[in-house]
């Protein structure tokens, strides 16, 4: 079993309208020293051990479904679950 951390976000080119309204909000409040605010997706996956390819698997997942490959980036972590 492996535990995966999928971390999406827009592509440093796309416009990132609700980062910007963050930003805002927080210079309201008075949070001069945030300089940028970028919002993206964060998602776990469990995924059981197969013959294929984990990062095959979890990029074909992200690319067919999680991210808009178009103005979206991603990246993620795997970590081996050891049944106890």
């Amino acid at each position: 079993m492996y535990k995966v951390k999928v971390y999406v976000t827009l592509r440093e080119s796309v416009l990132d309208p609700q980062g910007t309204a963050v930003k805002n909000s927080l210079h309201s409040l008075n949070y001069r020293e945030v300089a940028d605010v970028r919002i993206g997706k964060y998602m776990e996956l469990s995924i059981e051990k197969s013959e294929r390819n984990i990062d095959e698997v979890i990029n074909e997942i992200c690319s067919r479904l999680l991210a808009n490959t178009v103005i979206e980036d991603y990246r993620y972590d795997v970590e081996e679950c050891v049944p106890q």
